[in-house]
């Protein structure tokens, strides 16, 4: 009876989904047949239907027969409850919370964690999305990346690797060979509209623990964003005063858009 743990997150009781669950499965049945499929103890098992009742889950199709209420319809009973909920909790923790003039600096942890508040930050993106990836989390967000740059949001995109080059304004970084054995790992830095940040190192050998910084306060964003801006100076620095070589046409033309984005 312990299985059924995500109906019991739904305001279901122990015994309220093992029952409805067996229903789904058996039905019409008895309250004697219900126990013995069910696993719920015959001097239980009427209580339990009376919940279920009550609750608009079951039904008495006949004399002490007993059916479920559709799965789908359940579903989506559920969904109406759990959005209308959704909904008086919004409005009572907005009427709740204090005025900050300050926002706080929170860590995230577990690679596939951060890769979703990437996500969720990609996909909320209405004017821009400064970034630096390694190719593997390249590989996570590319296609979102992309969705994002055809809804005509700016993307300003320093590659951590041999990226092919897919946006208007992508450059990569020239130590990127060697800055993940300087820094320890892999960074990631995402900073969309202004607004949010995420930014920290994934260390090697220890990614799902390494602690990755995620805020909206609005000084680590700025610091946070001109860094990735210098990223683009430094591109074009290192090709002038190490390589000895011009900028092209397009590499003058990013420096420009760079230089006058504030």
């Amino acid at each position: 009876m312990d299985t059924y743990s995500n109906l019991k997150e739904l305001g279901f009781s122990q015994y309220e989904a093992a029952c409805y669950m067996a229903l789904v499965g058996n039905h019409p049945v008895n309250g004697s047949q219900l126990s013995k499929v069910s696993g719920i103890a015959r001097s239980r098992i009427y209580d339990v239907l009376r919940s279920l009742i009550s609750k608009g889950y079951v039904i008495e199709v006949n004399s002490g027969q007993y059916a479920p209420l559709p799965s789908d319809e359940l579903v989506r009973r559920l969904k109406r409850s759990f959005d209308g909920n959704i909904e008086v909790f919004e409005d009572q923790i907005s009427n709740a919370s204090q005025k900050d003039d300050f926002e706080f600096v929170w860590t995230i942890t577990g690679y596939e964690n951060v890769m979703e508040k990437a996500l969720e930050m990609i996909k909320e993106a209405k004017e821009e999305i400064y970034i630096r990836l390694f190719p593997k989390a390249n590989r996570h967000l590319d296609e979102y990346l992309a969705a994002a740059d055809k809804r005509g949001v700016k993307i300003r995109y320093i590659a951590m690797g041999k990226i092919p080059k897919k946006f208007d304004i992508q450059v990569m970084h020239p130590d990127h060979e060697h800055l993940q054995q300087i820094i320890g790992g892999r960074s990631i830095e995402v900073i969309t509209d202004k607004k949010e940040a995420l930014v920290g190192i994934f260390e090697t050998g220890n990614e799902d623990s390494s602690p990755i910084n995620w805020t909206r306060n609005q000084w680590f964003i700025v610091a946070n964003r001109d860094s990735l801006r210098h990223d683009f100076y430094h591109c074009f620095l290192e090709k002038i005063l190490d390589r000895n070589q011009e900028l092209t046409k397009d590499e003058k033309r990013i420096y420009k858009i760079i230089k006058e984005d504030n």
